[in-house]
């Protein structure tokens, strides 16, 4: 389904968030990419709704920011998780790893 280009589950957002800041701190559009790159293209993440969700857990304490330069030498806002954010994705992945499993023994049932 590569390049399919899926409509995210509500909810899904955050944990991608997360999970590509699991690996270090990232600028918006480097978190955009990661998940982009990471899916095979089937996943593009919108300006709008990726900004909303990391100022969304920007508050809610489960990620920080700071401003560094980019790649490109250009100034950009760095986020990166805390702790509480670290929490939150393994509860987070728990979660969907159970709701993705339930989702696949449905759909692998044999036809009545």
């Amino acid at each position: 389904m590569a390049g399919a280009n899926l409509d995210l589950l509500q909810g899904t957002l955050d944990v991608l968030v997360l999970k590509a800041l699991s690996w270090g701190a990232r600028h918006g559009y480097d978190v955009a990419s990661w998940i982009r790159d990471t899916t095979r293209d089937d996943l593009s993440i919108e300006d709008g709704a990726l900004y909303t969700s990391l100022h969304r857990m920007e508050k809610r304490g489960l990620v920080d920011s700071a401003w560094g330069l980019s790649e490109n030498n250009r100034k950009a806002k760095y986020y990166r998780l805390t702790e509480a954010g670290r929490r939150e994705l393994r509860q987070s992945v728990d979660r969907w790893s159970t709701y993705a499993n339930a989702v696949f023994r449905v759909l692998r049932a044999g036809i009545a």
